[in-house]
């Protein structure tokens, strides 16, 4: 039975990792097929993935409030949870941002930002499933490094288009929506490094 239960824990993570690639690839969609009319659909897409993935984040608590026994420290299956759920929350606030603001045209800077957190998400998804096994996992490490140096990457990719919108934009307007907008990205792959650095701390616990 904890066997079975430890397996749970784990199939979870995976499966709400899985939920955050399917809505940054919901945002992909979102940007290179840009339709301003079609937002509030795009949003109504993402929002049910959200949904499924509180779902899978309260199941997990409930298993875990009835259980005596856990694979690995209650504090860190409860952060572990919450930022694989924020992920999916800050991936819904990018598309969230652009249907509040009525913006009616994506701004090409953005397609490099999202390429790097829909990667960031891809990677995590891998790290989740290795993370099943991470007493033994030969790639792990390797995978939580991917994306530190992802999130290194978003970082950059951040100032170089806030620098770009501060020197050549000359509405204050236009400067604030996409200020916002680009931190909003910004934020999806500082989640996937918060759920890669949970991992880590589990590992060096534990190994």
């Amino acid at each position: 039975m904890a066997k079975k239960q430890d397996t749970f824990y784990f199939d979870t993570f995976a499966a709400c990792a899985a939920h955050a690639v399917e809505a940054s690839q919901i945002l992909r969609r979102c940007i290179t097929d840009y339709d301003p009319d079609n937002l509030s659909s795009m949003l109504d897409e993402i929002h049910k993935v959200e949904h499924d993935a509180d779902m899978k984040k309260h199941e997990m608590m409930n298993v875990l409030a009835r259980a005596f026994i856990t694979p690995i420290e209650r504090d860190d299956i409860i952060l572990l949870s919450q930022c694989l759920d924020e992920v999916v929350d800050k991936l819904e606030d990018v598309v969230l941002r652009l249907y509040c603001d009525n913006i009616r045209s994506i701004r090409p800077e953005m397609v490099e930002a999202v390429d790097v957190v829909e990667k960031c998400c891809a990677e995590m998804e891998l790290m989740m499933v290795d993370f099943r096994n991470f007493r033994h996992s030969k790639t792990l490490k390797d995978r939580i490094i991917t994306i530190n140096t992802m999130e290194e990457e978003a970082d950059r990719i951040f100032i170089s288009n806030m620098r770009k919108l501060h020197t050549s934009e000359t509405s204050p307007l236009d400067i604030i929506i996409w200020r916002d907008v680009y931190r909003y990205l910004e934020q999806c792959a500082d989640a996937c490094e918060h759920v890669a650095d949970v991992c880590e701390r589990v590992l060096m616990n534990n190994t």
